[in-house]
């Protein structure tokens, strides 16, 4: 999938892979490049990128209410507390990925994340955006748009280092792109104008 915007079933002008399937249309309309603040909705989309490596986002983002379910709606002080049992039952869960080591990087990172002061996770994630003034040009076709970046490698390494884990650079920028710190909208998408102005500050 190299090519540029392609018209969704409304006519109107949209990333390929924001068209390619029902289910992607409202998250590539309402949701994807749109700032996230919140420390636990910023746990939430570290937890699902991290179960996407390796697997389509489409896999993930049709079991996304069963991994709410399953995870206590990623609260964190909630997953924080989960108990071999609980590890036990999302083994078992058929409505999420059943991968161990995504597990157990979920909880494990809830547990550090758990004693930080509330709004750190936020701060320290928005810390590494990008001033968009020193952007390149708008990406014409998805071929444009990186996989990694310096700001993604940095914030992978910050938190590593901080305890973290199943972060990479690469899980870091799709982080960055899904959650708004960059807009890898297409220029031609009509989207890309769409979502509110790129603020670090929550």
């Amino acid at each position: 999938m190299t090519g540029g915007t392609v018209p969704g079933p409304d006519g109107r002008p949209r990333c390929p892979w924001g068209a390619s399937a029902a289910d992607y249309i409202p998250y590539h309309d309402e949701e994807w490049g749109r700032p996230v603040h919140g420390d636990d909705a910023l746990f939430e989309r570290l937890c699902l990128e991290a179960f996407q490596s390796g697997l389509s986002w489409i896999t993930i983002l049709r079991r996304r209410e069963g991994f709410r379910r399953a995870f206590a709606d990623f609260r964190i002080a909630a997953v924080a507390e989960f108990t071999d049992a609980d590890r036990e039952r999302l083994l078992g869960d058929e409505g999420i990925i059943r991968n161990r080591a995504k597990i157990d990087a979920c909880l494990a990172n809830a547990r550090v994340l758990a004693g930080w002061e509330e709004g750190e996770l936020d701060r320290v994630i928005w810390s590494h955006a990008p001033d968009p003034a020193a952007r390149a040009a708008a990406p014409r076709t998805i071929a444009d748009l990186p996989a990694v970046t310096d700001e993604s490698t940095a914030l992978s390494k910050d938190l590593k280092k901080r305890g973290l884990r199943f972060i990479g650079p690469t899980t870091a920028y799709a982080l960055m792109q899904a959650c708004g710190l960059v807009n890898d909208h297409l220029a031609d998408c009509f989207a890309r104008s769409t979502p509110t102005p790129w603020d670090p500050t929550p």
